[in-house]
C-alpha cells in the first residue's frame, strides 16, 4: 500500500471504472479486468485483495436489477453449480499465498487467452441435456477454483451457460445469482488467507467508487448499444491482457 504513488492511484481507479463498465454492458468481467490491469504494476495479492468489494457490490447490484424472484428461481434451478463454485472458491482461495509470484502470472494470463480467444472464434462448446447434472458440478469445480485463486470465476461461468443454451436475458440473471453467491464466498476466504486484511481492505473500499459508477454507466450502454459488438471490443481487451501477464510470468 506504501508503494501506491498518486500516479498508480489514478491507474487503479481507471481500471476499476473501466472493469465496471464492462461488466454493466455484458454482465461479466470485471474481476478479470481488474486482477489483470491492477496486477501489471501492484503485487498480485493486493490486485486480488482491490476487486473483494467491488466485486461482492456490483453483483449485488446486477441481481436487484434482475428482480427477486427471478434470482431464487435460478438459484434453484442452479443449485449444484453454485455449491460447488463456493466449496471451490473456499479451498483454493487458502492456496493463495502459496503460490510464487510468477506463477501466479501464469495461473491469471493462461485462463484468460484461452477462454477469450475461444469466444472471440465463435465456437461454442453443446452440453446434451443427459450430460448437464456432471457439468454442474465439473465446471463448477474450475470455475470456483479458479475464483479462489485468482478472483474470476466469469469466463467459465459464461461459456457453461452458453454450452446449454440458456437464453440471453435468463443469463444476466443467473451470472448475477452465481457471481453474487460466489463473491460471498470470496470474500470469507480471503479474510481467512489474509489476502484482505486491515490495509489492503482500504484499497478495496477505494476501488468501490469508480467500479460502481462504471458499473451504473454500463448497464446503460446495454440497453442502448449492440451488445455483441461491445462484447468482441471487450474479449479482445482481455486477451491482450493476458498475453501481458504471461509475460510477466516469463520474467520479461
Amino acid at each position: 500500500m506504501d508503494a501506491l504513488t498518486p500516479f498508480l492511484w489514478t491507474i487503479s481507479v481507471a481500471i476499476a471504472f473501466g472493469a465496471g463498465l464492462i461488466k454493466g454492458s455484458i454482465g461479466f468481467a470485471l474481476p478479470l479486468v481488474m486482477v489483470s490491469g491492477l496486477s501489471t504494476f501492484l503485487d498480485p495479492r493486493l490486485a486480488l485483495a482491490g476487486l473483494i468489494l467491488p466485486v461482492l457490490l456490483t453483483n449485488g447490484m446486477q441481481v436487484l436489477r434482475a428482480g427477486l424472484a427471478p434470482a431464487l428461481e435460478a438459484t434453484r434451478h442452479h443449485w449444484r453449480y453454485v455449491l460447488m463454485v463456493v466449496l471451490a472458491i473456499l479451498i483454493a482461495g487458502q492456496a493463495v499465498t502459496l503460490i510464487p509470484r510468477q506463477v501466479f502470472y501464469f495461473v491469471l494470463g493462461i485462463p484468460v487467452v484461452i477462454l477469450s480467444i475461444v469466444q472471440l472464434a465463435g465456437w461454442v462448446l453443446t452440453i446434451p441435456p443427459a450430460r448437464r447434472v456432471a457439468a454442474e458440478w465439473g465446471v463448477g469445480l474450475i470455475s470456483g477454483t479458479l475464483g479462489g485463486l485468482v478472483g474470476t470465476w466469469g469466463p467459465t461461468t459464461v461459456l457453461y451457460l452458453m454450452a446449454i443454451e440458456t437464453p440471453k436475458a435468463r443469463q444476466m440473471v443467473v451470472q448475477g445469482v452465481i457471481y453474487g453467491i460466489g463473491s460471498i464466498a470470496l470474500l470469507a476466504a480471503h479474510l481467512a488467507s489474509g489476502v484482505l486484511n486491515s490495509q489492503t481492505i482500504w484499497f478495496s473500499v477505494a476501488m468501490l467508487v469508480p467500479a460502481v459508477i462504471g458499473m451504473a454507466l454500463g448497464f446503460q450502454i446495454s440497453d442502448r448499444m449492440d451488445q455483441a459488438r461491445f462484447r468482441k471490443v471487450t474479449l479482445v481487451v482481455l486477451v491482450v491482457a493476458g498475453l501481458n501477464l504471461i509475460r510477466k510470468g516469463f520474467g520479461f
